[in-house]
């Protein structure tokens, strides 16, 4: 899959013709998000984070009305993350950076609470590099921990049926990697979310909440993802 990059735009959420008097409404400050996947990579030919990227920068909401979505899917080389998070996070100075990646073998959507100094050389990435040193920063700290709402975070999708867990290891692969730039980029609000392996077609919702008998689907991702971009919001204006 090439790379590919979602055009931004700022989604009104309630239609054309819905106008509603100024004087009743308490204006919320705007506020810039930016929201990232990854494209496909060695053992993983199909990742689902691309569309849910999409489908949130597409996303007509009342309650996303002022939020700005730039979506940005990177191809999974420690190249093009090192040299395109910076440049957006410059470029569009967003307030929340929502990332997502692909655990294969997590069924569960994993909260990732902090990056690690660490990356291994036994993974090649998309290009058919390997890092050539363990660490991503000498001399850095060894760990970096976000500032996320991480337990209402998981409570929350707990609560929507979603199978959800913390986690304090992102690995030590591209999504690690990422995770530290982006934590390293001075946006108030960075978080990683980990997302299972889902069928490469979609199918119709069944109608049942996602649980231990059923795996997480593309709407369920969407959902979450939902979910995660308006709290993460809610909380970059207090």
């Amino acid at each position: 899959m090439p790379e590919a990059i979602y055009d931004s735009f700022v989604t009104d959420g309630c239609g054309e013709n819905a106008m509603t008097p100024l004087h009743s409404v308490e204006i919320e400050p705007a506020r810039t998000v930016l929201v990232t996947g990854f494209g496909p990579f060695p053992g993983a030919p199909f990742n689902p984070t691309p569309a849910v990227v999409e489908a949130l920068v597409r996303l007509r909401r009342p309650g996303l009305a002022t939020v700005k979505r730039i979506g940005h899917v990177f191809r999974t080389s420690y190249a093009a993350v090192e040299a395109e998070l910076p440049a957006l996070i410059e470029k569009h100075r967003p307030q929340v950076v929502l990332m997502f990646g692909l655990a294969a073998r997590t069924p569960h959507i994993r909260i990732e609470t902090s990056a690690r100094n660490a990356r291994s050389a036994l993974f090649p990435d998309a290009s058919g590099a390997r890092p050539g040193r363990r660490g991503i920063e000498p001399g850095g700290p060894s760990r970096r921990r976000g500032r996320a709402p991480f337990t209402p975070l998981v409570v929350m999708l707990r609560r929507l049926g979603l199978q959800t867990a913390p986690s304090r290891d992102a690995g030590r692969y591209l999504c690690n990697f990422a995770y530290w730039q982006g934590l390293a980029g001075g946006t108030p609000l960075v978080l990683f979310v980990h997302v299972p392996k889902i069928a490469a077609v979609r199918r119709p919702a069944s109608g049942r909440k996602a649980g231990k008998h059923r795996p997480l689907t593309h709407n369920d991702l969407v959902r979450a993802g939902e979910a995660v971009l308006r709290m993460l919001v809610a909380a970059s204006r207090r």
